[in-house]
């Protein structure tokens, strides 16, 4: 009498003792070095910019106004930017050295997280920066431009504004660098209204900055943050999601030349 036997099933394991945990870090520090000479290099200029621009407009003019107020639109625009950058600039070569879509994804949303929180971060402390000066020289700190918070010294609700508008814009960005990429300039641009979701989706939601002073007079009132807050974050979730689900059979392109 025979006895059938089994054998048990081998499981894969990455090679050296690699476990995705090391290989995502390593993925984000790959991602960090390559993208934080672009997002260092936006932080020292605007805020060289601003602070001998706004030095010299007060002793020149002496307004009443917040001088870093008025460099909140380029954030959002600006972290869009880096959102387009990221698959055109990463993705073959990290798919390339055996890296999974969903690895690419999961440090791309990472990434994006950390940079909008640094970017708020950054917003917070030159507020609160400018109004250590503005006090000591007896300014007024105005704020041109409407936002969640009334003062800038509410660091809260600073670092939530431009965290969520932020976050909201790199996603929107992530989907505008894949349509691009995947399919071509021309689907690219009849993509666009679905890409720029998230965007819009916080622009309207959080109804701050320029576009809260376009709608001023229309009387259009912004949800209570307990709901906008959230929505945002969702949507910018969705949309971080579906450009996992574009790339994952994304295959890699052809080198030119």
């Amino acid at each position: 009498m025979t006895t059938a036997t089994t054998a048990a099933p081998t499981i894969a394991t990455l090679p050296n003792q690699v476990t995705a945990t090391a290989r995502l870090q390593a993925v984000l520090r790959l991602i960090v070095r390559g993208l934080t000479p672009m997002l260092g290099g936006y932080w020292v200029v605007m805020v060289l910019t601003f602070a001998v621009a706004g030095t010299v407009v007060k002793i020149v003019t002496g307004g009443d106004t917040s001088i870093w107020d008025y460099g909140t639109q380029s954030p959002k625009y600006f972290s869009a930017a880096v959102g387009i950058t990221f698959v055109p600039a990463f993705f073959g070569l990290l798919i390339a050295h055996g890296v999974t879509r969903r690895m690419v994804a999961v440090a791309a949303a990472i990434f994006f997280t950390g940079a909008a929180a640094c970017t708020a971060v950054l917003w917070v402390l030159m507020y609160q920066l400018e109004h250590v000066v503005y006090s000591w020289q007896d300014w007024s700190q105005t704020l041109p431009n409407a936002h969640l918070f009334s003062r800038p010294t509410q660091s809260g609700l600073v670092f939530t504004e431009f965290f969520l508008l932020v976050i909201a814009h790199e996603a929107a960005g992530w989907l505008i660098g894949i349509c691009f990429y995947r399919f071509g300039v021309w689907k690219g641009i009849l993509l666009l209204p679905l890409c720029i979701l998230p965007a819009v989706t916080a622009e309207l939601v959080l109804a701050a900055q320029w576009f809260a002073n376009e709608i001023a007079g229309t009387g259009y009132q912004r949800p209570p943050l307990a709901i906008g807050a959230p929505l945002v974050l969702v949507v910018s979730a969705l949309g971080l999601w579906a450009g996992y689900l574009l790339i994952r059979s994304l295959g890699l392109k052809p080198a030119k030349g």
